[in-house]
């Protein structure tokens, strides 16, 4: 599926092919809580990162989220966060980690998305106290990462496109 996406001001504009449009996965962590705002969670896609088209490249910023280590201290992510420098909105994640995705953000994108059958809530453990997880029946709760990629995800509901 093609999939458009643009920011609030529309500076900055882009398409890419996913085979994965369906927007099941809601993400609790603080950084995507921080960076993104809306109901305390957000909500990622995927895509073919060779497909990316971009519109007004110009106006993007990249964030690295610093990190916390296992000794105490921080580091910065290799995933990299790009929105748009005149309106602050969210767009995509890239990660040198998987150079073939694109995980744009679903609130970025302007194209009509199906509607998931159902949803995985994860990263539970770093959601606000104020946030209510409103799961439905067949929902998945995970505290971190589940073990099913998104791939794979719709794969077992049959919505590969």
């Amino acid at each position: 599926m093609r999939l458009e996406g643009s920011c609030h001001c529309r500076a900055v504009q882009f398409s890419l092919e996913s085979a994965h449009p369906y927007p099941y996965q809601r993400c609790y962590c603080s950084i995507c809580r921080k960076t993104q705002g809306g109901g305390g969670y957000s909500i990622n896609l995927s895509g073919d990162a060779h497909s990316l088209k971009i519109t007004g490249e110009e106006n993007l910023s990249i964030y690295r989220a610093i990190m916390p280590s296992d000794d105490g201290g921080s580091y910065q992510s290799k995933a990299q966060r790009n929105f748009c420098r005149l309106c602050g909105s969210a767009l995509w994640l890239f990660s040198p980690d998987w150079p073939d995705l694109i995980h744009p953000f679903a609130s970025a994108i302007d194209t009509a998305l199906p509607v998931p059958p159902e949803h995985t809530h994860l990263l539970l453990d770093s959601r606000a106290p104020w946030v209510e997880v409103q799961a439905q029946p067949g929902d998945q709760q995970f505290d971190s990462f589940p073990e099913e990629s998104i791939a794979q995800w719709h794969e077992r509901l049959g919505l590969t496109q």
